[in-house]
């Protein structure tokens, strides 16, 4: 097993994520900017990039099989396919070790940790609703 270590981010990285916990929507958003929004969420909006996201966030440097362990129920390639996308995007940093058997480890990038600030947000605001929307599902449920 692998000593797990976390990244090392600089003041300016933590002080940038810590600016997207509290922001107004900007207006008159240029339709570029826009479109590669909506790109960009439909990309993490799957559950295995926030799942991925979460367990970086929390555990730092993963080598490939210690992630899979911790992302219960992700198969092989969609874990594969999923890291590409995330390292495409910019989120994740892959290192590969020139060793047998080859080693690769993932850690977030500073672009992954403010994306992970910023889906901070989303984790508090389910643990203080979760029992409102219990009973919204319930009340609906109950009617139809």
């Amino acid at each position: 097993m692998s000593i797990q270590q976390k990244p090392v981010f600089t003041a300016d990285d933590v002080a940038r994520a810590e600016s997207y916990k509290a922001r107004d929507y900007p207006d008159n958003v240029d339709p570029k900017v826009e479109d590669l929004v909506r790109q960009m969420i439909s990309s993490f909006a799957d559950k295995w990039t926030v799942v991925i996201l979460d367990t970086l966030w929390d555990e730092g440097v993963l080598r490939f099989s210690d992630l899979a362990r911790r992302v219960t129920g992700i198969s092989q390639k969609m874990l594969t396919q999923t890291l590409r996308r995330m390292e495409r995007d910019g989120l994740v940093i892959r290192k590969t070790y020139a060793c047998v058997p080859p080693k690769v480890e993932y850690s977030l990038s500073p672009l992954g940790l403010t994306l992970g600030a910023a889906f901070c947000n989303v984790w508090i605001w389910a643990v203080e609703n979760h029992d409102a929307v219990a009973k919204a599902r319930t009340a609906f449920d109950d009617e139809g």
